[in-house]
């Protein structure tokens, strides 16, 4: 049924204008949709995500969103390292500095401002 449809991801924000400036300016998404009303749709790759106004915003403790970046990863890390993003640690977990490392698998998570869970996924080459 819906194994050939795309997918996207959606986030809940408490401030609309701060969640705009955090996706747009530290992670630097181009915002492609402001159409309806407590809502922002960007790009991104091929997909969509969708980051709404809510009263629920930031109590999921779970991903929120997730990104495939391949090598590209320990660039993007530090990129956002310089605009000020702070990425989580998990002790459970082999760790290179910010940069947890899983088999092949290379992972980084850190936090939008209202807590939800940004995750990187990359891959040693």
């Amino acid at each position: 049924m819906l194994k050939d449809k795309n997918s996207s991801a959606i986030v809940a924000v408490k401030d609309l204008d701060r969640a705009k400036t955090f996706y747009s300016d530290v992670l630097g998404l181009n915002l492609a949709d402001t159409s309806n009303e407590g809502m922002l749709g960007y790009r991104t790759g091929n997909t969509w995500l969708t980051v709404y106004q809510s009263d629920f915003a930031g109590t999921n403790q779970a991903n929120a969103v997730s990104w495939d970046v391949g090598v590209e990863l320990d660039n993007i890390v530090a990129g956002l390292k310089a605009r000020g993003v702070t990425f989580e640690h998990y002790d459970d977990m082999g760790r290179q500095g910010d940069i947890h490392v899983c088999g092949t698998m290379r992972l980084a998570w850190f936090k939008d401002p209202d807590g939800n869970i940004l995750h990187l996924v990359g891959s040693t080459g």
